[in-house]
């Protein structure tokens, strides 16, 4: 579901001449072949739509991090270029969760698992990621769960 609304918003931008919108669409359209590639070479069934989901949040990681190395750098017309690809991306993403939400969530996914001390952090997260893929950044939801579990 998730390619078909990539695919027709590439055809959307082609009419509207939308350059920029364009060829974002196109290294995601890329990055996501190349991705079902990778995972058919290992026997692997093409990406799912939370596996998109994360492949979209990395895509955006990296541009985040080259704004910040080209402002760094003074090199503003980059870091605009970069910030409207995050923002032509971001548009394919759920609304990510509030902090608060994160941690309702976290509280609730420890009660459900039963994890008990921090060895069950794995079983927490990967219970996460099932029901909240995209929705948020598991970097940051890894250090609140580790704090939960040993608190």
């Amino acid at each position: 579901m998730l390619r078909d609304d990539i695919n027709n918003a590439v055809k959307d931008a082609m009419r509207a001449k939308d350059e920029r919108k364009l060829s974002t669409l196109r290294m995601v359209n890329s990055t996501i072949k190349n991705a079902d590639i990778e995972a058919r070479g290992q026997s692997k069934p093409p990406l799912s739509d939370g596996d998109l989901l994360s492949l979209l949040q990395k895509m955006i990681k990296q541009r985040q991090e080259s704004v910040e190395l080209y402002d760094k750098g003074n090199r503003a017309e980059l870091a605009d270029q970069e910030r409207e690809e995050i923002a032509i991306i971001s548009a394919y993403l759920p609304k990510q969760m509030s902090e608060d939400d994160v941690k309702a969530a976290i509280a609730t996914e420890i009660a459900e698992v039963g994890a008990a001390g921090i060895k069950d952090m794995g079983k927490v997260i990967a219970a996460l990621k099932a029901k909240y893929a995209g929705q948020m950044d598991f970097g940051k939801a890894s250090g609140l769960v580790k704090a939960a579990l040993t608190a």
